[in-house]
């Protein structure tokens, strides 16, 4: 195995363990409060519906402090492995508004038809386990210790071959 391949192996079994993690250990709310972390380690506000009663919107975020100032952000999350298709997408976009922003969030994928959707809308954002994983090791550092150690990573450095460095 050359360097190059070594590495991607390593990066690629990293962002499957990390998804294998979240999917085993925070099915539902679980996976809900993990996300409201997340968005709260970026620097937002976050508001998690009660429980049975969040009518397709799990978190409401904001970036100002007293929640005065939009933009107000609608966060759906599904903590299921498959593919979310156009018609979750369409219903939780019904529950955005024209003013908000909407955010969907998985740890599977979504369709060809959700993705279609979503780019007709400027202000809906698809996030799949993928994105998720980008933003998680983004961020990882400021995660809450219980979440850092459902997900124990150790920064690790590799050498960048000289004809990828830019």
């Amino acid at each position: 195995m050359n360097f190059a391949a070594g590495a991607e192996y390593f990066e690629e079994t990293t962002r499957d363990y990390i998804l294998e993690r979240l999917a085993q250990a925070l099915k539902g709310y679980a996976f809900q409060d993990f996300i409201a972390d997340l968005l709260r380690t970026m620097g937002y506000r976050t508001r998690i519906s009660p429980v049975g009663t969040d009518q397709g919107v799990d978190i409401v975020a904001r970036k100002d402090e007293l929640e005065l100032e939009p933009p107000i952000i609608r966060v759906q999350v599904k903590s299921a492995e498959g593919t979310i298709g156009d018609p979750q997408v369409s219903a939780f976009y019904a529950k955005v508004g024209n003013s908000d922003l909407g955010l969907f969030i998985t740890i599977g994928t979504f369709s060809p038809q959700a993705k279609q959707f979503a780019k007709s809308k400027t202000n809906l954002k698809l996030i799949d386990g993928t994105n998720l994983v980008d933003l998680i090791l983004s961020h990882y550092e400021q995660l809450d210790s219980r979440y850092k150690a459902l997900v124990p990573l150790k920064k690790v450095y590799i050498p960048q071959p000289l004809d990828e460095q830019g």
